[in-house]
């Protein structure tokens, strides 16, 4: 496949560096001529893009109507490249080098395309790009890294559209919930008006006259005053507690959450032209996973969803994978009575159809005891018992935990590397050393951190695969015009997605996402006979899509704690 570098030069112009000839590879154009360039190339070619961030460069292709088919993001890379076990790092040494380890990802408050006369600014994507195809092509496994990194770039061309184009978004219905819940939006700075009387039953209920509900010091030391044994102001905690004041202030605090984190500043920040545009980092963590760098979209607010609606005439399709993590695991363990179980709708009934254990809560138990550690209550017991059943599977986690408490890196299927025992905890090097027991508590708590990596690292790239080959199949549905003109995907919540589509497509679209899930699980685990079933929903409003499955059983955060 051609491969086209793009690097940024002074003076708005951009470098071009493609794969002919000595004499014709290079050419420079001006910044205001890279979209028209660039639409050409890719009908004619559809070649790879290869620049040093996705998020800086294709959003303004998208501004002028172009959609590109591949990339390949050299931050994103680099980033995989250095930590993959498999990988030598001398061969990504060179010009340069120092600036590419640094290179933070853009965010939209970063300066335009070209605007930053700086060294660091105008890096080689060429000088890059043959670096890390060096590396990739050098290690034992080029083929599975490089997958991973593919996977990768796509999901950064997911990442920036789903920006682009926005959860279509209800001002109207948001604030109307609002002020029904809290009242009339109230100056900057003050409480809504069911907020402060709240405040107010709950500075009654404690004979606390100036407390401020918002304070967990002072909340705190007024819980204690009244003579209640706590030592946080979690609401797991406070319900437990029998008091007269615990209930209005059990409602402030849910109450207070949604005012600070989705209120009508939200709006003003988050929502522009109808549409709640987001701040994705793809790779975020460690894992691989993504997360946000503004508007809470990774942990989308059940209470504000009914303001999530399709524009008229569209609908909202939302699908979300069952038990990703451990079909996961059964998949990359080989586990043969494992997959056997995952052949179903519901991998945890499947392991009691096939005697492995009494009743669908054990399964669940054991299964999420295994992956995150539980060595203790009825989950250790289930872990134990189970490991029996599949010594393959279990095995797999406890080699990740036992490697990780020796200070050893661990891998994704595909070959992500975890981060070491040094860089995984924040220890100042001036520090004394810890005790025997305190390091060994260390190295303990760092091999539950492996023993999970491995698998949700490599649930992680299923969920890559299956978001990069939906969002193609989504753009061949058909249609003329940009990318919000067909189908397209609005949201990513790790194992689920959602697709803002022409009501007459919904079938299409149903059909293309269950496929893409299908297929993903068949390029990471050739010949496993997994299922990778999905709960999908067609509805106008995200509040209407049945939720459950694997969000909740895969340990998705729930309500506030705070």
């Amino acid at each position: 496949m051609v491969r086209i570098r793009l690097a940024r030069l002074p003076g708005e112009r951009v470098l071009v560096v493609g794969d002919g000839p000595p004499g014709e590879r290079e050419r420079v154009l001006d910044a205001a001529d890279l979209a028209a360039y660039v639409a050409e190339r890719e009908a004619a070619d559809g070649p790879r893009w290869v620049w040093d961030d996705t998020a800086r460069w294709y959003p303004p292709l998208l501004a002028a109507g172009v959609r590109v088919e591949r990339c390949h993001d050299l931050r994103l890379a680099r980033r995989v490249l250095r930590r993959a076990p498999a990988v030598d790092v001398r061969l990504l040494a060179g010009d340069e080098a120092e600036h590419w380890d640094r290179l933070a990802p853009s965010a939209p408050s970063d300066p335009a395309l070209f605007a930053v006369e700086d060294t660091a600014e105008h890096l080689r994507a060429d000088l890059e790009d043959a670096r890390q195809l060096a590396a990739a092509t050098a290690s034992p496994e080029p083929a599975r890294l490089g997958l991973l990194l593919a996977a990768e770039s796509a999901g950064a061309l997911v990442a920036a559209e789903m920006t682009w184009a926005g959860v279509p978004w209800r001002t109207d219905v948001h604030e109307r919930l609002l002020v029904d819940l809290l009242g009339p939006r109230p100056p900057r700075g003050a409480r809504p008006q069911r907020l402060e009387a709240l405040a107010g039953e709950v500075r009654a209920a404690f004979d606390a006259p100036g407390l401020n509900p918002d304070s967990r010091l002072e909340l705190l030391a007024a819980l204690r005053r009244a003579g209640l044994d706590v030592t946080d102001t979690r609401a797991g905690t406070l319900r437990r507690v029998d008091h007269p004041g615990i209930e209005p202030l059990l409602r402030y605090k849910r109450l207070a959450h949604l005012f600070s984190t989705n209120g009508w500043s939200w709006i003003d920040q988050w929502v522009r032209d109808g549409r709640f545009r987001p701040s994705y980092q793809p790779a975020g963590s460690a894992t691989g996973r993504w997360s946000s760098n503004g508007g809470g979209a990774l942990s989308f607010p059940v209470q504000v969803r009914s303001a999530a609606v399709a524009d008229e005439g569209w609908v909202l399709v939302v699908a979300d994978v069952a038990q990703l993590e451990p079909r996961v695991l059964a998949g990359m363990s080989g586990d043969r009575a494992l997959a056997r179980s995952a052949r179903g709708a519901d991998l945890y009934q499947g392991m009691v159809d096939d005697g492995a254990v009494a009743s669908r809560n054990d399964a669940k138990l054991g299964l999420l005891g295994a992956m995150y550690g539980a060595t203790s209550g009825e989950s250790g017991r289930m872990v134990a018992e189970l490991t029996r059943r599949y010594p393959a599977a279990f095995g797999l986690v406890e080699a990740a935990a036992r490697a990780g408490e020796r200070g050893e890196v661990v891998r994704t299927l595909l070959g992500r590397g975890s981060p070491g025992l040094g860089d995984a905890w924040d220890r100042d090097p001036d520090d004394p050393p810890l005790d025997p027991d305190g390091e060994a508590r260390r190295r303990r708590a760092h091999g539950r951190f492996t023993r999970n990596f491995v698998v949700q690292g490599t649930g992680a790239e299923w969920a890559l695969c299956w978001i990069a080959d939906l969002r193609n199949r989504l753009w061949r549905l058909g249609g003329t015009g940009p990318v919000t003109s067909r189908p397209h995907l609005v949201l990513f919540l790790h194992d689920e997605v959602v697709v803002h589509a022409p009501a007459g497509l919904a079938a299409a679209v149903v059909a293309e996402v269950t496929e893409a899930a299908a297929a993903a699980g068949r390029l990471l685990f050739p010949g496993a006979a997994l299922d990778f079933p999905l709960s999908v929903s067609v509805v106008r409003s995200y509040a209407e899509a049945g939720k459950g499955g694997a969000a909740g059983e895969d340990g998705a955060a729930g309500e506030d704690e705070s």
